[in-house]
Parts: C-alpha cells; sequence; structure tokens
C-alpha cells in the first residue's frame, strides 16, 4: 500500500509556539489554501465553505479583537492575563485563516432537496473538517506550523464589522499558522480495539 499521504497526515498537528520566520510569500500561502479548500469535498458539490486569509495587520487586529472582547468576558485579571498570554501566543504566528459556512447555500438546498434538508448542516460541517484538514495537512509538508481555534460566536460581530464578512457567512473556526518554533509534544493514542470493528 502507498503510504506517502498517510506520512504527510502525521505530520499535521497541533502546534502552540508559532513565529513569523516562514519562507514561502503570501501569495504562495494563500495559493495553497485556496487550492485546498476549492479541491475538497462537500455534499453535492455545493461549496458551502469560504474563508478569509489574514497577514500582517489585519492578522493582529483579528487577535486584538480577540483579547479586547475577552477582556469583558474575564474581568478577574489574573485570569485574564494567562488568558491574554495566550493570545499574545497566537498573535506571534504568521497568519490565520478565518473559515466560514455560507449560510444561504446550505439553506438554498435544504428548500432544493427537502428529503435530505435535515442533513445539510450536519454536511456543511463535514465540509469544514474536509477543508481545514486538507489546508492543515499542505500547511504541515511545507513545513509550516497550526492550530485551530474557536472564539466564535463570542467574536462573530466585530469579524464581521473589522473584515467586512458578508451576512450569510457564519464563522466556525480561526486556524493560526507560521513558522515552528518549538514541536509539538508526542502524540498519544487510545486503543484501536476501542476505536475500531473490522467486519469479513
Amino acid at each position: 500500500m502507498e503510504t506517502k499521504f498517510t506520512e504527510l497526515a502525521k505530520q499535521r498537528r497541533t502546534i502552540y509556539n508559532l513565529g513569523r520566520n516562514v519562507k514561502q510569500s503570501p501569495d504562495d500561502i494563500t495559493a495553497l489554501i485556496e487550492d485546498n479548500i476549492k479541491n475538497g469535498p462537500s455534499s453535492f458539490n455545493n461549496q458551502t465553505t469560504r474563508a478569509i486569509i489574514l497577514y500582517g495587520a489585519s492578522h493582529d487586529k483579528l487577535w486584538d479583537i480577540v483579547i479586547d472582547r475577552l477582556k469583558q468576558e474575564v474581568p478577574n485579571e489574573e485570569a485574564f492575563a494567562k488568558t491574554a498570554a495566550k493570545v499574545n501566543g497566537f498573535k506571534a504566528a504568521f497568519g490565520t485563516i478565518l473559515y466560514f459556512t455560507e449560510t444561504k447555500t446550505v439553506e438554498k438546498f435544504e428548500n432544493d432537496f427537502p428529503l435530505y434538508a435535515a442533513n445539510f448542516r450536519d454536511w456543511s460541517e463535514q465540509s469544514q473538517g474536509n477543508a481545514q484538514f486538507s489546508v492543515w495537512t499542505s500547511l504541515a509538508e511545507n513545513g509550516i506550523g497550526a492550530n485551530l481555534q474557536h472564539y466564535n460566536p463570542l467574536i462573530d460581530d466585530e469579524v464581521r464589522a473589522a473584515f467586512n464578512v458578508p451576512a450569510s457567512w457564519q464563522l466556525r473556526a480561526q486556524m493560526v499558522f507560521g513558522s515552528i518554533e518549538s514541536p509539538a509534544d508526542d502524540k498519544g493514542y487510545m486503543d484501536d480495539a476501542e476505536r475500531f470493528m473490522v467486519f469479513k
């Protein structure tokens, strides 16, 4: 069996210590991200995943929004200092991908295919997972680390205003990426017998 893809998947790890020492240009990284999202599978090929890719001051602006918003939620100064330090770690990275679901498209397919209407929101989430895994793995293949965050829906309104996000785009995740300043710890795996069943 060919295992090239499996070996690439093993390279995809959650990297928290990220920096800006990236060899590739923003244009090259953007093309890589866009190609992966465009070629990801989606139900009925409805292509519900959208993305906004942030670099430089725009990337910084996002994480300033997160810090400002969390300050309203974490009034304890000591607890907030830890939170702010974590968020500033994301800000130290090279860029961020904001992943969205285009809800108008989901609703259109719910109306056009009523037999499957109850499934399209779940399927759009599966498309998100496909896109995120594909991008994340391709970044890892190119020596770029990443981690995935979910400050939505807490930051939705501020993000919408800051980046002129269409009203029908629903924020689903934030993928931070940059140079790998220190590697991930070893990964543990649950017992295969608890995870898999095989019938022949």
